[in-house]
C-alpha cells in the first residue's frame, strides 16, 4: 500500500533523479518517518510506517552531501517543503526539482 505522502527528486542540470538523499517527514515538529531515495529518485520505502491526519507537515531534503558526493557546490544545505494536509483520506506526492542554485516544487499525483 502507498503511503499517504511520497516524494522524489530531480536533478534539473542533468536530468537525472538524484539517489542516495536522505528525507525526513515532519507532522509539526515532531520526526514522524525518514528514508533515502532510490536510483529513480524516490523515497520509496520509509523507515516507519506512519499515518497522516490534517494539519502542517515538512519534508526536509539533506541535499549538501549528494552535491558534496558528485564534487559540486550548493547554495543549500537543506531543503525544507511545507505543506498542509486538509484531507487525510487523499494521497500527497510532493516532488523536488533541484539545482545548485535553485528548487521548486508541487503537489504532484
Amino acid at each position: 500500500m502507498k503511503p499517504p505522502v511520497t516524494t522524489h527528486i530531480l536533478d534539473l542540470v542533468n536530468g537525472r533523479p538524484a539517489a542516495g538523499v536522505d528525507v525526513r517527514l515532519y507532522a509539526g515538529a515532531e520526526l514522524i518517518a525518514e528514508g533515502v531515495t532510490n536510483d529513480d529518485g524516490r523515497v520509496a520505502d520509509w523507515h516507519q510506517s506512519f499515518s497522516v491526519s490534517p494539519g502542517r507537515y515538512r519534508l526536509e531534503f539533506d541535499v549538501e552531501p549528494w552535491f558534496q558526493a558528485r564534487g559540486e557546490n550548493s547554495f543549500y544545505e537543506h531543503v525544507h517543503i511545507s505543506f498542509r494536509i486538509a484531507d487525510a483520506a487523499e494521497h500527497y506526492h510532493v516532488p523536488l526539482l533541484l539545482s545548485p542554485f535553485g528548487y521548486s516544487t508541487y503537489r504532484g499525483s
